[in-house]
């Protein structure tokens, strides 16, 4: 049986060394179970005399070009389901079973441009709070290693 993959899709691009280096050390970590990958999409211009929302379109544009074949597509959203992380790993285990890659979606400053919420299979929300977008990557990466960890009986998730 193929192995499942995983890419993240993150608008925005030269995350700060702390953020990268955490998301490699879970990328590493994670490798093993599920192989993951950051594709880093150019943000859409913005500012004085600019339209957020075009910019929203372009970012959603690149993010959609980007997408993996066939993946099972995840949108990090608000307004998406909180799953506990033995929630996630049970989810991990659904998309296991249907033995198609993941793509995780982590959208700009607006959010998600309408064309990838439309595409998205399903949204995850990491809760109420407002979360940096260079956080969220490594907050990702994490509970992907924790949620694979708890199926893979690894000690690393201590409820």
């Amino acid at each position: 049986m193929r192995r499942m993959k995983a890419k993240l899709i993150a608008v925005g691009e030269r995350a700060p060394r702390w953020v990268a280096e955490g998301f490699e050390e879970y990328r590493k970590r994670l490798s093993h179970w599920l192989p993951l990958e950051l594709a880093e999409i150019e943000p859409g211009l913005r500012g004085k005399g600019r339209d957020a929302a075009r910019a929203a379109q372009d970012e959603g544009a690149r993010v959609l070009a980007a997408l993996p074949k066939n993946a099972w597509v995840v949108a990090l959203d608000g307004r998406g389901r909180a799953w506990s992380s033995e929630q996630l790993a049970q989810r991990l285990e659904h998309w296991r079973g249907q033995g198609r890659d993941l793509a995780f979606l982590i959208g700009g400053p607006e959010g998600h441009a309408p064309e990838v919420r439309a595409r998205a299979d399903e949204a995850w929300s990491l809760g109420p709070l407002t979360l940096p977008h260079m956080l969220v990557r490594l907050v990702v990466a994490e509970q992907l290693y924790r949620a694979a960890a708890l199926l893979a009986n690894h000690p690393y998730h201590r409820a």
